[in-house]
């Protein structure tokens, strides 16, 4: 005979009555319990997790039909930034590419977007770039997870808004196609008041200087993964230079306050609230 609770002991565990957990059962598929050889339903810890988060989200204000909609098909749902994090590691290793998604979108609507990108996504985005480099990962599953994230942070960029705090430039260096980074950043400026211009991956430097000047733009932000993508960059400040109250920001994991000063920028710091804090310093 399968062990767990019947309902009646489930409902006592959770606080939700029977007859909604059976609601909830049919209509949502929220709960897979086992059968005893008389067919009556066995719930595991796994369902009372799933219950117990889904009467967080209502007492949020979530309707049923939305809290089960984010909550899907996945286990155990996560609670916290680092259950969010180690989640979508495992949703990764066992291959399950649905579920890296799905903990995606679970993390920005309970964590909130700067909770997200800063203690979800720069961890989980180092810790994926460090699994590759050590071989402990394929380029197949860098991909997946660099996708999903794209497809996320891409709708956030989307949003227009800011301007209070001036315009930002963003682009990644010559050469440049990690642009993960650099989108966390324009959506963290964006909600701390700047009006971010995102370019994207591989900009010619002479390009976004040149929007800067004709947008009128505070700041011009570079982002590199590796010092040798400062070459292009380098080249150009020499023929051209930057405009009038133009101020170049390198970040990114290829830049360092050495670099910077070698260019005669400032260093964003190496992470996304560093690069709000180097830049808000910069509208004062």
């Amino acid at each position: 005979m399968p062990a767990g609770l019947n309902i009646a002991a489930l409902a006592q565990r959770t606080g939700v009555p029977p007859d909604t957990l059976r609601k909830w059962e049919q209509r949502y598929r929220i709960l897979q319990p086992d059968r005893t050889a008389g067919g009556q339903r066995r719930y595991s810890e796994r369902d009372v997790a799933r219950v117990e988060w889904l009467r967080e989200r209502l007492h949020e204000g979530y309707r049923i039909g939305e809290a089960a909609q984010l909550l899907g098909t996945i286990g155990e749902p996560a609670r916290c930034a680092r259950d969010h994090l180690r989640a979508i590691l495992d949703a990764l290793a066992r291959g399950e590419t649905d579920d890296v998604g799905i903990r995606l979108d679970q993390a920005f609507a309970l964590l909130g977007v700067d909770a997200t990108l800063g203690k979800v996504l720069e961890p989980l985005l180092r810790t994926v770039g460090d699994r590759w480099q050590a071989g402990e990962l394929t380029v197949a599953e860098e991909h997946l997870v660099s996708e999903a994230v794209r497809s996320r942070l891409g709708h956030l960029l989307a949003d227009a808004g800011g301007g209070v705090r001036g315009v930002a430039v963003l682009a990644c260096a010559p050469g440049e196609r990690h642009e993960l980074g650099l989108m966390m950043a324009g959506i963290a400026l964006r909600r701390d008041g700047w009006k971010a211009v995102y370019l994207g991956a591989d900009v010619p430097f002479v390009d976004a200087v040149g929007l800067a000047g004709r947008r009128e733009a505070r700041v011009l932000g570079v982002s590199l993964s590796t010092e040798a993508r400062a070459a292009g960059v380098a080249r150009a400040l020499e023929t051209s230079g930057l405009p009038e109250r133009v101020t170049l920001v390198l970040g990114g994991r290829g830049s360092t306050p050495a670099l910077a000063q070698r260019l005669g920028a400032l260093h964003a710091g190496q992470d996304v609230p560093g690069t709000v804090k180097t830049l808000r310093a910069l509208s004062a």
